[in-house]
């Protein structure tokens, strides 16, 4: 199976609301492996692609859904539309506006559309669930059955093993259950997931198991995520205490953990100058800053405790 994924950025998300349905845009192959979980059959599929979510017409009245993809399924010439909508509370407003996303997409398309909601809370999981029906009692011209995926629907992942099988899936799970008074043993899991991924969620498949989504992505994912609270302060201790478990292996996970190391003692030895009163001019910044061997860092951190120059926490180099 092959999946398109989208062009990410380093600052790919900005707001928990975007964080739970932009997911699919940096993974779309997690339809495939997330929706099963939830009892919901996903078919066989050859590609999913995401599409435009800009949905106003020539008249000024904006329809924006959050996501769109359009899944290719084999021995079926134009497979289906999926619309991906992440909801934080219930909001009646949103079963007009549902529905013309599907009336929109079928004429668009002319394909069968589905739409998928995306929820952080039991409440609003089992509200989005309900079918939405259109007309009176003597008819009714249409019916809205959305799938959900949230807590309650999803089983929580709290063994680092199991994470680390599908960071994707792992990463999904921990949004939905940000609100769960158990998070931070979701998170303990997730973070134990992300660090023994190492090279594993590469071998296994990489389009399948996300394995072209690196650990810095998936950390961002989770970080905004999660919003401000406890929790995210919790994930980021979480990724500034986390070792690596194969020093010297060269994964991109010892990469990014060596970066965020350098970066914090640069930061170190600036500080500690500029409280000693120590000016510290453009040239040295620069050079501290830039530099990624830990153990220069921390030669250079020991003399920044006694330098009267900037100059000397270069010693005779």
């Amino acid at each position: 199976m092959q999946h398109a994924r989208a062009n990410t950025s380093r600052r790919m998300v900005s707001s928990p609301h975007v964080a739970l349905h932009r997911i699919f845009r940096v993974d779309p192959g997690l339809f495939a492996r997330l929706l099963p979980r939830a009892g919901i059959v996903f078919p066989e599929h050859t590609a999913i692609e995401p599409l435009d979510t800009d949905f106003t017409e020539i008249r000024p009245l904006e329809r924006r859904v959050d996501s769109v993809f359009r899944v290719r399924v084999a021995d079926d010439e134009g497979g289906f539309v999926l619309a991906v909508e992440s909801q934080g509370k219930p909001d009646p407003d949103k079963h007009s506006s549902w529905t013309y996303y599907l009336a929109h997409l079928y004429a668009k398309y002319r394909l069968p559309p589905y739409l998928l909601v995306v929820c952080k809370d039991k409440a609003t999981a089992s509200w989005a669930a309900e079918p939405i029906r259109v007309g009176r009692a003597f008819h009714t011209s249409l019916v809205v059955f959305p799938l959900v995926l949230g807590p309650g629907v999803l089983p929580v992942i709290t063994e680092a093993d199991e994470a680390a099988r599908d960071l994707g899936v792992a990463v999904f799970s921990a949004l939905a259950y940000a609100k769960d008074p158990g998070l931070t043993a979701i998170l303990d899991a997730l973070a134990s997931g992300v660090a023994n991924d190492v090279e594993e969620s590469r071998s296994m498949g990489s389009s399948e198991m996300g394995g072209d989504v690196d650990r810095v992505d998936w950390a961002e994912i989770v970080e905004i995520g999660l919003g401000e609270g406890p929790g995210r302060d919790y994930w980021r201790h979480l990724m500034a205490t986390y070792t690596p478990n194969f020093p010297g292996s060269n994964s991109i996970v010892e990469e990014s953990w060596l970066e965020g190391r350098a970066k914090g003692k640069a930061e170190d030895i600036l500080h500690i100058l500029e409280v000693r009163g120590v000016e510290v001019p453009d040239a040295v910044r620069e050079r501290v800053s830039g530099c990624t061997d830990l153990d220069v860092l921390g030669t250079w951190l020991d003399r920044s405790l006694s330098a009267t120059h900037a100059e000397d926490l270069f010693g005779e180099e």
